[in-house]
């Protein structure tokens, strides 16, 4: 049964023209982004956001479009990174380097730099710079990116050495020597990596604490980044137009945070135990949403759809593929992978107009797998796909626009590059 709003929630939204047909049914469907962005902004106006805008209280941004068409939205200034302050600050694992006073040295895509240096830039009335300075990249006192390239594996000594030294800096800023690492985990890994090849590793002072929030962090990404850096890798999931919604704690277990926020998981098909994420949100007072598909999908401990017992986020609901065992998401695949062989680092499946499956990967040491691993990869994918499969070792997979890595794409079979 569909979960309707309570009467709190209908007085935060009551004067909000998206809302006041469903109010007078007394019925709210889902909210899909494209009606969020239909007639946007009027939809949303009210005096109180008027003034609020003329106030600088709230302000128009985009959101990333990583995975969907960018779309508008209207929210508190700095309202994301005060949910991350929030939570950093009150996790069980990691709250006492907040309350230390450790400075966050964030390694995720380039588009998240340049988005602080244009906005420094604007502060003092200048063009952004091609390669910004350190100070450049501070998003407050507290906050600082250090990626300046689209390709993170296409880094080359020169990137990894200026990153380690900003990291020193930053480190040398408190005086037990600590910070906090917010990443990618891609990100993180392929500087472990090339820390590691090129004889700099003595020169990567380790994280007291460490944060993936950006985007999914395989199995094997997560496993090989707490062996090598001998710390937790606590995850934040949430996007920009909700804040954070879940968070895990030393042992991968989530939990929910939800302030001024309810959730529904409904099946992305009939029957299935794979479920979509439906948020009602007040937590953002110029932008509150009513059962809105956040696009994510969900696994729970024991299928039911509880939302409380919530095990893994599993990638976005536009990129599941259709399989004779039902939808297939990247968290599906992630768990073949990292079950067929902890070697492998990064995967793409590519699907073919001949009904079968390639999988493209790379490795943590750039070597081939063994047969052994090959083959029970290419079963693994193949019954969980339905499609024969057969996985290819290569060298480099690159990144798309976003900074991010596809892992689901078509390609033609004659022109595959495989190495």
């Amino acid at each position: 049964m569909d979960s309707q709003p309570g009467p709190d929630v209908i007085d935060q939204i009551r004067d909000i023209p998206i809302y006041r047909e469903h109010i007078e049914r007394g019925h709210f469907p889902i909210l899909e982004k494209p009606e969020i962005a239909r007639g946007f902004p009027e939809n949303w106006m009210t005096p109180r956001l008027a003034a609020a805008l003329d106030r600088g209280e709230a302000e128009f941004v985009l959101s990333t479009g990583t995975n969907h068409a960018r779309m508008q939205l209207i929210r508190p200034p700095y309202f994301l990174l005060k949910s991350y302050y929030q939570l950093w600050s009150e996790h069980p694992d990691i709250a006492r380097t907040w309350q230390a006073g450790c400075r966050r040295v964030s390694l995720t895509t380039v588009l998240a730099t340049e988005h602080v240096a244009r906005v420094n830039a604007r502060k003092r009335g200048a063009a952004p710079d091609p390669e910004p300075a350190l100070d450049e990249r501070r998003l407050d006192e507290r906050t600082v990116y250090l990626n300046l390239r689209l390709d993170p594996d296409l880094w080359e000594r020169a990137d990894v050495q200026r990153m380690l030294a900003e990291i020193r800096a930053e480190r040398a800023a408190h005086p037990e020597g600590w910070y906090h690492l917010d990443c990618s985990g891609y990100h993180l890994a392929h500087l472990v990596r090339k820390a590691l090849r090129w004889d700099l590793w003595d020169g990567f002072p380790l994280p007291e604490t460490v944060i993936t929030a950006y985007e999914y962090t395989p199995l094997n990404v997560r496993r090989f980044l707490e062996r090598r850096l001998g710390r937790p890798v606590i995850d934040l999931f949430g996007s920009t137009e909700l804040g954070y919604l879940y968070y895990s704690d030393r042992s991968g277990r989530y939990h929910p945070h939800l302030d001024r926020m309810s959730l529904e998981l409904l099946p992305v098909a009939p029957g299935s135990t794979l479920y979509s994420l439906i948020v009602t949100s007040v937590r953002n007072p110029y932008m509150p949403l009513v059962r809105y598909r956040s696009g994510d999908c969900v696994r729970t401990l024991d299928g039911s759809p509880d939302p409380a017992k919530a095990m893994r986020f599993c990638g976005r609901e536009k990129e599941l593929l259709d399989a004779p065992g039902g939808p297939v998401s990247q968290g599906d695949l992630d768990e073949c992978v990292a079950a067929a062989s902890p070697r492998v680092f990064l995967y793409q499946l590519c699907l073919s107009d001949r009904a079968e499956a390639r999988l493209h990967f790379t490795t943590f040491d750039d070597e081939p797998l063994e047969p052994s691993e090959s083959s029970a990869l290419e079963k693994l994918v193949a019954d969980l796909t339905g499609m024969p499969c057969t996985a290819r070792h290569r060298t480099h997979i690159p990144v798309g626009p976003s900074g991010k890595h596809a892992w689901l794409v078509t390609e033609n079979p004659t022109r595959s590059g495989e190495r």
